[in-house]
C-alpha cells in the first residue's frame, strides 16, 4: 500500500477552522505612538473563521522534499467604538461607527532533507521562505475618515519535518517551522506548526484530520507603516489528499 513515505507528488485540499487573536498598534506618520488595540474586541473582527487551504508536496530522489502552501485570512466588521483609539493619523472616539477590514495572505515554500529514512518513518531538517502580505483599513463614514495600511514581507524559517507510518493505511505527519529576525527596520518572529493523522482510503487517495498554528509577531520601525502586529491563528483541519 502506498504511503506519504513513497509518494512523489501530493495535493492536499484543506478545510481550516481557525481561532484568531490579533493585537496591534499603528503609529502616526509623525511618530506619535498609536493606541494598542485588539482587532477582535475593539473593532469587532471575527475571532473564528472557516477557510480553505492548499498544499503541494514534491519528493525528489527519496530524501528530498519540497512543500508549497497558501493561506488566506480575510475579515471585515462594523463596530461602535467603546473607547478612544489612536489609529495611525486618526483618533477614533467612543460612539464612532467604524467599518474595518484586515486581510492576510501567506505563501510558503519549504525544502526538507530526510537523512533519517526507513521503511516506516523519516525525519529531517529544512529551510523555507514565506511571503506574507497584510493589509488593513478603517472607515468612519459619518466623519469622512478613512485610514489604510499594507505591508509585505519575506520571512525565512528553519524547520524539522517527519512522517511515521504506524499501520498499513495509517500515518502521522508533521512539521515545525520557526525563525526570529531583527534589523534596524523590523524585529519579529514567524512560526508555522502542523501535525496530522491520515488514513489511506485508496492507493492514491487519503483523508485526514490535523491541527495547524500560524503566529506572526512583528515590530516595524519603517516610516511607511510603523507599529506592531501580533497575530495568532490555530485550529483543526479536515483534508482530502490525492497523491501519486
Amino acid at each position: 500500500m502506498p504511503s506519504p513515505l513513497t509518494d512523489t507528488f501530493a495535493l492536499r485540499g484543506i478545510y481550516y477552522h481557525a481561532s484568531i487573536s490579533t493585537d496591534g498598534r499603528l503609529d502616526s506618520d509623525a511618530g506619535v505612538p498609536g493606541t494598542p488595540f485588539s482587532a477582535e474586541d475593539d473593532f469587532g473582527l471575527a475571532d473564528q473563521v472557516d477557510q480553505g487551504r492548499m498544499e503541494l508536496t514534491f519528493r525528489i530522489r527519496g530524501q528530498h522534499r519540497v512543500r508549497a502552501d497558501y493561506l488566506k485570512l480575510d475579515r471585515a466588521a462594523t463596530a461602535v467604538m467603546a473607547r478612544t483609539i489612536r489609529f495611525r493619523n486618526t483618533v477614533f472616539n467612543p460612539g464612532d461607527l467604524v467599518e474595518s477590514r484586515l486581510d492576510l495572505r501567506a505563501m510558503g515554500l519549504a525544502y526538507s532533507w530526510m537523512p533519517l529514512r526507513r521503511e516506516n518513518y523519516e525525519f529531517g531538517l529544512g529551510a523555507g521562505l514565506h511571503l506574507v502580505d497584510a493589509s488593513s483599513s478603517a472607515v468612519v463614514r459619518a466623519r469622512g475618515i478613512r485610514e489604510e495600511g499594507s505591508a509585505v514581507g519575506i520571512l525565512p524559517t528553519l524547520s524539522i519535518d517527519g512522517t511515521w507510518r504506524f499501520a498499513r493505511r495509517w500515518s502521522v505527519s508533521g512539521h515545525l517551522q520557526y525563525l526570529s529576525v531583527g534589523s534596524s527596520d523590523i524585529d519579529g518572529s514567524y512560526a508555522d506548526h502542523h501535525v496530522d493523522v491520515q488514513y489511506r482510503w485508496k492507493p492514491n487517495v487519503a483523508v485526514g484530520l490535523g491541527w495547524s498554528l500560524l503566529k506572526l509577531d512583528v515590530d516595524v520601525q519603517d516610516d511607511e507603516l510603523p507599529g506592531t502586529l501580533v497575530l495568532d491563528a490555530n485550529g483543526p483541519e479536515l483534508f482530502f489528499r490525492v497523491s501519486f
